[in-house]
C-alpha cells in the first residue's frame, strides 16, 4: 500500500510539471495540443515515473538524460542548472523536440534525482517553416543543439539563448516556450524537495528503486504468459520520389522496410531490427532512441492497468539495431519524419509480431501515420509557424471495433480548437469531420479517420508529411484494410482544379487556396 502511495506521489509531480508547462507556454502546439512530456529520473538516470503524456517522448527521453549527464559529468551540476538538447545523435529524436534536464539536490553534493521535460517546438529553423519538411540531410531540418547549460545556477545564459533564438523564425514564441519548460522543471524540483523534507531523501531513493523493481516483476510475469518462440514480421514505409533507392539496400525504389525478429524466453524478450532497410535520403530515418521508445510502448501495453511506467520495463528487453539503418540513423541522415512516421510503423510491426505469438490478443494496424501538417509565413510583417498531427482510425481487435478519429499509439496529443486556431493564424477551417466508412470492414470494423479542409487567407509555405497514402493499414483474421490517406491542393478553392499531393512534399499556397487532407482508417478484424 505504501509503495502505491509513492507511485502516485511521483506521478503527480510529473503531472504538475506538465500542467505548468501547458499553462505557461506561448505556442498553440504546446498550450493547446499539449505536445510535451514530463518525467522523473533517479541519480543514475533511470526513469522513475512519468506523466500520462506522449509515448514517443517518454520512451526515448532517458537517452537524453544520459547524454546530459555524460556532458556535464558527475561533479559539474549545480542547483538551478538546466541542460538543453535536441541532437538526434546524442539521445534526441528529431530537432523540434527540445528537451530540458535539471538536477534535483536533496542535501548532498551531487544530484539525488533529475527532472526532465520534452516539448515539440513549432519551429527550430532550417529550410522550411515548422522544421518538419522533407530534407536531404539533418542540417536542412533545423538547429541541432548538443547538451549544454541554458540555465546556470538559476540564471539564463543570455548569449546562448540569443544564439538559439537567432536561428528560429518566431523568436518571441520560442523563448516563451523554452522558459515555460524551465518553469516546469523548477516545479518538479520543488515538489521533490517537499517530498524529501516529509519522507527523507533515503526513503525517496528506496521507494523509487522499489517501484522499478515492481514494474520489472510484472513485465516478467506478462512475458512468461506468451509462447516461448521466435516470430518475424515486416511492414514498409512509403519513400518520396527522389529519396534515393541506392541508399536503401534492403528496400526498393519506393519503399523502405521495417523487419523485426522477436523472441520471448524465460520472462525476457529480444527485439532484433537489424534486417530493416538502410537509412534513406529522406526524413524517415530515426535514431536508436525512437526504436527503443516504440519497444518500450509496446511492452507497456502488456502490463495491467495502473502499473507504474518506468525503467523496470527496459530491464527485460534487448533491442538490437544496425548502425546506419532506418532505425539507427547516423549523421547526417535527416530524421524529422522518423519520430512521427517510422515510430508509428515500428509499433505496427511490433504488434504484428506479438500477434503471431498470441493470435487474437493484439489489434489490427491503426492509421500508422501522424499525418503531419506544418505551415509558416508572414502577415503584416509578423512571422507565424504552425504544426499539428492529425487523428486517424484505430485498428479493430477481437474485443471490439476500432475507435474513430483519435491519435493512436505513439502520440496522444489533442487537436487545436478551431476557435484558437483561427484566432492565431490567417487560416479558416472549412471542414473538419469524421471520414465515415474509412475503417476496414470485418466482423469488427476498424475506426474511421478524419477529413479536414483549410482555406489560407495569406500566402504560406506548407509541408505535408504522411504515410499510408498508397496502401491502407492492414486488417487481421480475414478483415479488410483501412482506407488509405491523402491530401490535395485546391487553387483558389476550386475543386475542379484540385491537385493530389504526395505523402512527403512541400508547396507554396496563395491567399484563397485550400488544402484538404484525409487520414487513414484502422484495419478491421475477423471475416465479416
Amino acid at each position: 500500500m505504501r509503495l502505491e502511495v509513492f507511485h502516485h506521489l511521483f506521478a503527480a509531480t510529473a503531472e504538475e510539471m506538465g500542467a505548468t508547462l501547458m499553462r505557461s507556454a506561448f505556442s498553440a502546439n504546446i498550450k493547446e495540443r499539449r505536445d510535451f512530456s514530463c518525467a522523473l529520473f533517479d541519480a543514475a538516470g533511470a526513469m522513475v515515473s512519468q506523466a500520462a503524456h506522449i509515448p514517443i517522448h517518454l520512451g526515448s527521453v532517458p537517452l537524453c538524460v544520459a547524454a546530459a549527464m555524460e556532458s556535464v559529468g558527475p561533479d559539474g551540476w549545480e542547483p538551478g542548472d538546466a541542460v538543453i538538447l535536441n541532437d538526434p545523435y546524442r539521445g534526441g529524436t528529431h530537432l523540434p523536440d527540445v528537451t530540458l534536464v535539471s538536477p534535483v539536490f536533496l542535501g548532498g553534493p551531487r544530484p539525488a534525482f533529475f527532472v526532465a521535460n520534452r516539448a515539440h517546438h513549432a519551429d527550430v529553423g532550417g529550410a522550411h517553416p515548422g522544421s518538419m519538411a522533407p530534407a536531404e540531410d539533418v542540417h536542412a531540418e533545423g538547429l541541432r543543439i548538443p547538451p549544454m547549460k541554458l540555465v546556470r545556477g538559476g540564471a539564463v545564459d543570455r548569449p546562448l539563448m540569443d544564439l538559439l533564438l537567432a536561428n528560429m523564425r518566431v523568436p518571441r514564441e520560442r523563448e516563451g516556450d523554452l522558459l515555460a519548460q524551465w518553469s516546469a522543471n523548477r516545479v518538479g524540483e520543488r515538489r521533490l524537495a517537499e517530498l524529501s523534507a516529509e519522507h527523507s531523501p533515503a526513503e525517496l531513493r528506496r521507494r523509487a528503486g522499489a517501484l522499478m523493481d515492481w514494474t520489472e516483476r510484472l513485465l516478467a510475469a506478462a512475458l512468461r504468459g506468451l509462447p516461448e518462440r521466435e516470430v518475424r514480421f515486416e511492414d514498409h514505409l512509403e519513400l518520396p520520389r527522389g529519396a534515393g533507392a541506392g541508399a536503401c539496400a534492403r528496400g526498393t525504389a519506393d519503399r523502405a522496410f521495417l523487419r523485426v525478429s522477436l523472441r520471448v524466453r524465460r520472462g525476457r524478450v529480444r527485439v532484433d531490427l537489424r534486417e530493416s532497410s538502410d537509412q534513406v535520403g529522406a526524413g524517415l530515418n530515426t535514431p536508436r532512441a525512437v526504436a527503443l521508445s516504440a519497444v518500450f510502448y509496446c511492452l507497456r501495453l502488456l502490463l495491467p492497468p495502473g502499473t507504474p511506467t518506468n525503467d523496470g520495463i527496459l530491464r527485460r528487453v534487448t533491442v538490437e539495431t544496425r548502425p546506419g539503418s532506418l532505425v539507427d540513423a547516423r549523421y547526417p541522415a535527416p530524421v524529422a519524419a522518423g519520430n512521427v512516421e517510422t515510430s508509428q510503423r515500428l509499433v505496427d510491426v511490433l504488434l504484428g509480431a506479438f500477434g503471431r505469438l498470441a493470435p487474437g490478443r493484439f489489434p489490427a494496424a491503426s492509421a500508422g501515420t501522424m499525418s503531419n501538417l506544418t505551415f509558416g509565413g508572414e502577415l503584416a510583417g509578423q512571422p507565424f509557424t504552425y504544426y499539428e498531427t492529425n487523428a486517424g482510425g484505430a485498428g479493430a481487435s477481437a474485443r471490439g471495433p476500432g475507435a474513430h478519429a483519435l491519435q493512436t499509439h505513439m502520440t496522444n496529443t489533442r487537436n487545436t480548437p478551431i476557435e484558437a486556431f483561427e484566432n492565431a493564424y490567417p487560416v479558416r477551417v472549412v471542414e473538419c469531420t469524421v471520414r465515415r466508412g474509412s475503417g476496414g470492414a470485418g466482423r469488427e470494423a476498424g475506426g474511421d479517420g478524419v477529413r479536414k479542409r483549410l482555406r489560407f487567407l495569406a500566402g504560406a509555405r506548407v509541408a505535408w508529411v504522411a504515410d499510408r497514402q498508397r496502401s491502407g493499414p492492414w486488417g487481421l483474421a480475414g478483415a479488410a484494410a483501412g482506407a488509405r490517406g491523402g491530401a490535395r491542393l485546391l487553387p483558389g478553392g476550386h475543386p475542379a482544379q484540385a491537385r493530389a499531393l504526395e505523402g512527403k512534399t512541400t508547396l507554396e499556397v496563395r491567399a484563397g487556396d485550400e488544402f484538404e487532407l484525409e487520414t487513414p482508417g484502422g484495419g478491421g478484424f475477423g471475416a465479416g
